[in-house]
């Protein structure tokens, strides 16, 4: 089947230009009221509040939707019955509704099945979710692939109940349907893929959800205006099913994977982790710390486990793609994480945009990243007579640039990249780019 793109390649500005000229303060406006407008939306890995999620960022970015039916199977697993969820609620012996849907899409277990029933409080009490740790926030559990049905509710409301008896009314449905995601793919230069993953299914979680869609829906509106060797795609997917879905489904695509990274946990206002790829050394993994190790922010790298995301998934050995995962503050590491306490407070348009400009500093690595042949390299070139010293005017220290020619020279041997140069020669990215753009203009480099 032919896939859409969202327009064909053009020239555009150099991503540096991009970043250089992003008005942060009305971006990070867009992205702190796209990540609002989608909090109240009930999500799960089915059902009309993902597709409604997906209808609304693609208001921003041109989506291609898919969508495969319940009962088909991706791999190992088979896409389960669609969940689609009206109201919910207790009733107290006392007639009141001591917990009601309407209130919070976390006071309903997701894909609980439906139920309607009389019960007395020990009977209801294996069904009721609470944290004693954190009386006053709503746990957020799922159901996804076992068929029960629960609520979540605050410990201290839990734990006044009174005895007597209770209504319960969950108002649900588990039908054949559909699997639903979405995704953008904005051409390049060459076919192989930069790529971005989010899980598009948790409900109303800020920091763990909405935090990712909104930078990538921010970064999917920016990138049509870059110069762009890679051709990028965006994935909007349920967490886990749909990552298989789309890997199923595009299993031969997948290989034209050169860098990826999972996205989740960009809202709040700690340092940056990056999980690394399964191999650890992929030149997604080089790019993501050296663009972090220069940029002035606490960052940290760790190794990967499978465990956590859809970065499992894309390193699962069959294969094994280079995608890393970048968050803020890791998932179950901040004491909010999958609780009703992880609302719109919990992340700010600073720390969101912040994020953004992070993304943007790694693409300037990667899109820049290359490998280069000495021309000449039998000892140095005569640099002086080709009018080379001092011809990357404005630098604050001229025996940089003159270091970074010795350092590309050198090192242009078509093995070694010129993020390898950067950080073995302990230099700015950029600086050792626009040298080699200097000496490929010289003739004194050429592709590799």
């Amino acid at each position: 089947m032919a896939e859409r793109t969202s327009q064909p390649c053009a020239p555009g500005v150099p991503i540096e230009a991009l970043r250089a000229e992003l008005d942060r303060e009305a971006e990070g406006r867009f992205l702190f009221e796209l990540a609002a407008e989608l909090y109240p939306i009930c999500r799960s890995i089915t059902g009309a509040g993902l597709r409604e999620t997906l209808d609304r960022i693609g208001r921003h970015v041109p989506l291609e939707r898919h969508s495969l039916p319940s009962g088909t199977r991706v791999f190992d697993w088979t896409i389960p019955p669609e969940w689609n969820i009206r109201g919910a609620w207790i009733r107290g012996p006392h007639g009141e509704r001591v917990v009601d849907f309407a209130d919070h899409n976390l006071h309903v277990v997701s894909y609980s099945e439906p139920v309607r029933a009389r019960m007395s409080l020990d009977s209801l009490r294996p069904h009721l979710h609470s944290l004693p740790e954190r009386p006053r926030w709503i746990p957020y559990r799922t159901s996804y692939y076992q068929r029960s049905w629960g609520f979540c509710l605050e410990h201290e409301r839990a734990a006044r109940l009174p005895d007597g008896e209770y209504e319960v009314c969950i108002d649900a449905s588990l039908e054949d349907g559909l699997l639903d995601w979405a995704e953008l793919v904005l051409p390049g230069e060459t076919p192989e893929e930069v790529l971005f993953s989010c899980h598009a299914c948790h409900p109303s979680l800020a920091n763990d959800n909405l935090s990712s869609l909104a930078v990538a829906t921010s970064l999917a509106r920016l990138l049509p205006r870059a110069r762009r060797r890679f051709t990028y795609r965006f994935l909007f997917v349920p967490g886990t099913i749909g990552a298989i879905a789309w890997l199923s489904q595009n299993a031969e695509r997948a290989l034209r994977i050169r860098h990826g990274m999972v996205l989740a946990c960009l809202g709040d206002p700690g340092p940056f982790t990056w999980k690394r790829s399964r191999r650890g050394d992929h030149a997604i993994d080089r790019a993501v710390e050296f663009a972090l190790a220069r940029s002035g922010r606490k960052w940290e790298a760790r190794p990967f486990t499978p465990y956590g995301y859809d970065e499992r998934q894309y390193g699962s050995p069959g294969f094994d793609l280079p995608v890393g995962r970048l968050t803020r503050t890791p998932n179950g590491e901040y004491p909010e994480y999958h609780t009703s306490a992880d609302d719109l407070s919990l992340i700010g348009p600073e720390a969101l945009v912040d994020s953004l400009d992070m993304l943007l500093r790694i693409l300037e690595i990667v899109e820049g990243d290359r490998r280069y042949q000495n021309t000449q390299p039998f000892c140095e070139p005569q640099l002086g007579r080709r009018g080379l010293y001092g011809a990357l005017g404005g630098l604050p220290d001229p025996g940089a640039r003159s270091l970074a020619m010795l350092w590309v020279l050198n090192l242009s041997d078509g093995a070694h990249s010129l993020l390898d140069i950067a950080t073995r020669a302990e230099l700015p990215f950029e600086l050792v780019r626009e040298t080699a753009e200097l000496l490929e203009a010289h003739e004194l480099l050429r592709p590799a």
